[in-house]
């Protein structure tokens, strides 16, 4: 018997392992698919991470080794190579790598940490033969950054996720002619500094509401045909535009590696495609907690590694016998706020609510509202679906409340 077992040796993993040793837990083990620690911080070469963690500015490996070297200074067990295969209700977890073969492990608190992975070309269903050329950014990525591969040299790409714009930046300053970012939303669905930076300042041409509507090409690809689409997504047909181009990079979003979740019957958030949690990071299932990009997709890997030490310290508090439930508030949302992060909390102590909008908004108000009345309310002057929120509830305000609503007032919509 383990007392924790973390499935994931990213930034969400090792933050998390860090916490739990930091509160007292000794008998930790982190199981790791790849042959290294910090996950797709190791590709991310650019830099920008840990201005809030640590106060200053590093690139994904800088900010992987800072963990890292805490978890060779802590001795805590790694298995790499290790696919882990499927989790229990009870917390028995079953893996494979090639010294153990399979393995099963019994844990007394797991915490998943798997991340997530890029959703492919067969779930958009775009027309078109398949031609060599169709890469997910996160791949083409890895190729340049970690291989020194060259997808191409005449790129295109769909979605305006942060990965496809740093990916449009990266590819120019290899010498690549990216013709355009392609957004299929009147807005992006990155960061504002990423499209300033990545886009703004190497003229890359941003089409919002244009998707990519035909592919051509048999052995390699040849071009993509681009259109306009109208307010329900649906291509103009009298808008399409050829471009001709050798690469087609997709940045159409992240999909929360949470099979294990699944499998073990966690209880699910249809939103965030992570689990439901509470403030704790504590799943349906008592002893079993989640973090990270497997339980809502992040902006900032900073705010990954704050979430992670949170439930590391609430595995440490469970194994003790500490970790106490005085109340069962969930927390809603209405349509302009699309989720939140966690969807209940089970104590009457401070809490940060993190959440993300569903459209651009100008000069609003987040209004949080306890049994039909407005408990908190906080002024934003612009909020963005790519961006995520967050809203600090202090304990004063759970006092004697049943349920809990995120609701946006809005002043006026940002224009198109």
């Amino acid at each position: 018997m383990t007392d924790l077992v973390i499935i994931g040796g990213g930034p969400a993993g090792m933050s998390a392992a860090a916490a739990a040793w930091e509160c007292g837990i000794r008998d930790i083990l982190i199981l790791e698919r790849e042959e290294c620690l910090g996950g797709i911080l190791q590709q991310c070469i650019h830099n920008g991470f840990g201005l809030h963690r640590f106060g200053e500015e590093l690139t994904g490996p800088e900010y992987a080794w800072k963990y890292q070297q805490l978890i060779e200074k802590y001795r805590i067990p790694v298995k790499y190579k290790t696919m882990v295969l499927s989790l229990s209700p009870d917390r028995e977890i079953t893996a494979t790598n090639e010294e153990d073969g399979i393995f099963s492990v019994r844990a007394r608190t797991v915490i998943l940490a798997m991340g997530c992975r890029e959703r492919s070309r067969g779930a958009l269903n775009i027309p078109g033969t398949r031609p060599a050329g169709i890469y997910s950014a996160g791949t083409a990525q890895k190729l340049v950054n970690r291989k020194g591969f060259m997808p191409g040299r005449k790129v295109v790409i769909l979605g305006s996720g942060d990965i496809g714009l740093i990916m449009a930046r990266r590819m120019t300053l290899e010498g690549a002619e990216v013709k355009a970012v392609c957004e299929l939303m009147p807005y992006s669905g990155g960061l504002a500094r990423n499209i300033k930076q990545c886009l703004e300042d190497f003229h890359i041409p941003l089409k919002l509401s244009h998707t990519v509507v035909q592919i051509q090409g048999r052995e390699r690809l040849r071009g993509v045909t681009v259109a306009r689409v109208d307010a329900q997504r649906r291509p103009l047909p009298e808008t399409a535009e050829y471009i001709p181009c050798d690469t087609l990079l997709l940045s159409v979003g992240l999909i929360p590696e949470n099979e294990l979740s699944l499998q073990a019957g966690i209880r699910m958030d249809p939103v965030t495609g992570g689990a439901v949690v509470d403030q704790d990071r504590q799943t349906s299932l008592a002893g079993i907690f989640a973090c990270g990009n497997v339980l809502h997709v992040h902006d900032l890997v900073d705010y990954v590694s704050l979430e992670a030490e949170t439930a590391g310290r609430a595995a440490a508090a469970c194994l003790a016998g500490t970790l106490s439930r005085e109340c069962c508030l969930p927390v809603s949302t209405d349509g302009r706020i699309r989720y939140v992060v966690p969807q209940t909390i089970t104590r009457r102590e401070d809490c940060t609510l993190y959440f993300r909008v569903a459209d651009r908004y100008r000069n609003v108000k987040i209004n949080v509202v306890g049994d039909g009345r407005v408990l908190h309310s906080v002024k934003k002057p612009k909020t963005a679906p790519g961006e995520m929120e967050s809203i600090l509830l202090k304990k004063e305000l759970l006092t004697g409340i049943n349920e809990l609503k995120l609701e946006l007032e809005e002043q006026s919509s940002c224009p198109s």
